[in-house]
């Protein structure tokens, strides 16, 4: 197989994985309150997973009234493709128009597969027919997620009410294998869980990150011990 081939193949591969989950989306966001409408707008101007659950984890838990706490969550975890904007600079071309429209393509998909390749062109196809391909199927699958939910009626009928945070946190859950991602993750959990019976609904999110912020950036239970001899990790 040409290497041409092998890429395209590959990059199909994760457009379709990933596209499925558009309809998770679509359903979790009218279950979550909003218009079918509402969630296909979402997806296509947001365009981030992780960023589009956390939105509608917190609005289906607040309404209206914490659609500012919302957006400002869906913003931290969009921070993220920044660093990926910069990593892709070089590979996506020098002309400003080619730059302008990848930002909007630049996820961890389209990062991970232009990455995973060694030639320069190569990385070019990976993250151009990864991203417009996710693109494409996502909101494809968001809006029939969409036409599903809002057909079920009630979500607390089907027990759907809970289920946008119960998504989001099934994408959480593969990454904390390391104690400090732990720490991080039940420092936060704690905080929120306290604060959520005394203040808005939304805000005990923010707070909860600017925690998880902390925790990591002092690295209490991912510190390299240097006294010890072999310059292991100190005990916990």
């Amino acid at each position: 197989m040409s290497a041409d081939r092998e890429v395209w193949r590959e990059a199909l591969g994760v457009v379709l994985a990933t596209s499925a989950y558009g309809i998770s989306f679509g359903a979790l966001a009218v279950a979550s309150g909003l218009d079918v409408w509402q969630a296909c707008v979402l997806s296509l101007l947001m365009f981030t997973g992780g960023s589009q659950f956390a939105f509608v984890g917190v609005f289906a838990a607040g309404g209206v009234s914490a659609l500012p706490s919302a957006i400002a969550s869906a913003a931290l975890l969009g921070v993220r493709n920044v660093a990926y904007g910069m990593r892709m600079s070089p590979v996506v071309g020098t002309t400003t128009g080619r730059r302008i429209a990848a930002a909007h393509f630049t996820i961890d998909e389209s990062t991970a597969v232009a990455i995973s390749q060694t030639d320069p062109r190569l990385r070019q196809v990976g993250f151009w027919v990864t991203g417009i391909g996710i693109f494409i199927g996502w909101n494809m699958t968001t809006l029939i997620g969409a036409l599903v939910g809002d057909v079920l009626g009630d979500p607390k009928t089907w027990g759907l009410d809970a289920a946008a945070a119960a998504a989001f946190l099934a994408l959480l859950w593969p990454r904390l294998k390391e104690r400090q991602a732990i720490a991080v993750g039940v420092a936060a959990a704690v905080v929120a869980a306290a604060l959520t019976p005394f203040i808005m609904p939304g805000l005990p999110v923010l707070v909860a990150a600017v925690v998880a912020i902390i925790v990591g950036w002092f690295n209490w239970l991912g510190r390299v011990d240097a006294s010890a001899p072999d310059g292991g990790e100190a005990a916990a």
